[in-house]
């Protein structure tokens, strides 16, 4: 796996950012419950910088100054002063507001919800900021950067405390009409796990949590993924009932987007590796039909940790071409 960085400033290298050279600079914010990552792109020497803090404490405000004292400091110490940033762009693991930039749901940080982090960031920096969910900017990083570079349709899934996804049409971030598009996770989907509510939405079925209560209800106890990838036949049973009901959903997106590939991302699949990929994508083949017979190629991320951050430059780029 080549180094984010790296893959960015061979881009800015191949593309024409010269219009905007005398500009200056773009920043990427990854606004996540446990750290705050951050990518710096200037756009004269095409160039590519990037910092984090881990956070404990996800109370809002606490999360704020902490990125925001990051951000004036990660500035400094690349001698860049705040109003040669053109662009903000910002990611949070929930569904945005894209006019606003106020958080519509957080599953997972509730005191979240309502807040407008592009009201936050503009006044905290006088810079203009946008907003985006996580997943698609892991898209656009991965269309744009990553694993899926030259692809102008492309789907990601992201698999971890939650479940969700992105996808890029026509070289575009696709929103949909209120910018839930791609949140697959919260799609209520059939099966036929038993103890298990019929009406569970796919979160609730192969997100980690449900993952590690499925393998409990299977008579293996464990608060660690990796025991779920190894010889242990409750881990495997797990496994394999995910792999199904991803690869029947799977087949569906597929069906419905006609995408050039899937990219899977997020702690499920790193834990996984290829092995977990492989599966995934022999199942998914056994659920499509003509005229779908081609094989679409299913790859996992390989931005890592950087994606949400880069992804965000990646976004800051296109509006700069808007």
């Amino acid at each position: 796996m080549s180094d984010p960085r790296t893959r960015v400033q061979e881009h800015l290298s191949r593309h024409n950012w010269g219009f905007l050279s005398h500009q200056g600079y773009v920043l990427g914010l990854d606004l996540g419950g446990y750290g705050v990552r951050l990518a710096l792109v200037d756009l004269e020497h095409h160039t590519c910088h990037t910092a984090h803090i881990d956070i404990e404490q996800r109370h809002p405000q606490h999360v704020l100054d902490a990125s925001k004292a990051l951000m004036h400091s990660f500035l400094h110490n690349q001698g860049v002063t705040p109003d040669r940033l053109i662009r903000i762009a910002v990611g949070f693991g929930g569904p945005i507001n894209p006019l606003d930039g106020r958080i519509r749901l957080s599953p997972r940080m509730p005191d979240w919800e309502g807040f407008s982090l592009k009201e936050y960031y503009e006044q905290a920096f006088d810079t203009s900021t946008i907003v985006e969910n996580n997943a698609n900017l892991i898209a656009l990083a991965e269309a744009t950067f990553g694993i899926g570079q030259g692809c102008a349709h492309l789907f990601y899934l992201h698999l971890s405390s939650g479940v969700g996804g992105g996808m890029v049409l026509d070289g575009r971030l696709y929103q949909g009409s209120t910018a839930a598009a791609g949140e697959i996770g919260h799609a209520v989907v059939s099966h036929h796990l038993d103890q298990t509510p019929a009406m569970a939405t796919l979160e609730q079925l192969v997100s980690v949590n449900a993952l590690l209560r499925r393998a409990e209800m299977l008579g293996l106890t464990t608060n660690d993924l990796n025991d779920l990838f190894t010889d242990h036949a409750a881990g495997q049973q797990v496994i394999h009932e995910a792999v199904d009901v991803l690869g029947l959903r799977l087949a569906q997106v597929i069906a419905l987007l006609d995408p050039q590939m899937v990219v899977l991302g997020g702690i499920v699949v790193r834990i996984g590796g290829e092995p977990f990929v492989q599966a995934l994508s022999a199942q998914v083949g056994r659920y499509m039909r003509a005229p779908f017979t081609k094989p679409v190629p299913i790859a996992a991320s390989v931005l890592g940790v950087e994606s949400i951050a880069i992804g965000a430059v990646a976004l800051a780029l296109l509006s700069l071409q808007a």
